[in-house]
């Protein structure tokens, strides 16, 4: 056995579990950083196997995908920052059988079905045919819409969020009790 196959059996030991964790822990924060473990897993896989443009994106986008979703629980969920025990599994015998009937169909494909051999040469450049072939001459298109997202997301945030720290200790930040315009919080 070849130390490729025992790195990427060890990877996706990892990315199964971290995966499985996601459904065991009992907070969104919890589930949120074991998916987040899951998906940089993958993305080590897909380095090991020489694809790093792919390893690349799928670490930036989930990581990013994970932090705002972390920012989100602390900034709205009526519980401290997605921590208190909830259940994250609805319909459980139901969403069970779903996955292992998923998983046998999949698993049957995987070893029935004949993988198609490559045809021709390895291209010099992989990672420019794989953007030109996914985005062909939109990328300037979808580099402008990222940062229009990014932009609305920022916005939206903003505005959601009446008041900030400032609101409440005043712009020297040098009260030693918080004048909160909205009543509530943390006991004294």
């Amino acid at each position: 056995m070849s130390t490729l196959t025992v790195v990427l059996g060890a990877l996706g030991a990892l990315a199964v579990a971290a995966g499985v964790l996601v459904f065991v822990v009992d907070s969104m924060a919890r589930a949120t950083f074991a998916l987040l473990a899951s998906f940089l897993a993958v993305a080590l896989m897909l380095l090991v196997l020489d694809l790093p443009y792919l390893a690349l994106v799928t670490a930036l986008m989930m990581t990013m995908e994970m932090a705002v979703m972390a920012v989100f629980m602390i900034m709205f969920m009526m519980n401290p920052a997605g921590l208190m025990p909830m259940t994250m599994v609805h319909n459980a015998r139901g969403s069970a059988a779903v996955g292992l009937t998923t998983f046998l169909v999949l698993t049957a494909g995987i070893w029935t079905v004949d993988w198609p051999e490559p045809a021709g040469p390895r291209p010099a450049d992989s990672t420019r045919q794989l953007g030109e072939a996914v985005m062909g001459s939109h990328m300037l298109v979808m580099i402008v819409v990222g940062v229009g997202l990014l932009a609305t997301i920022l916005a939206g945030t903003v505005l959601a969020t009446s008041r900030g720290r400032y609101d409440r200790f005043g712009p020297g930040l040098d009260r030693r009790r918080p004048d909160d315009p909205v009543p509530g919080g943390l006991p004294r």
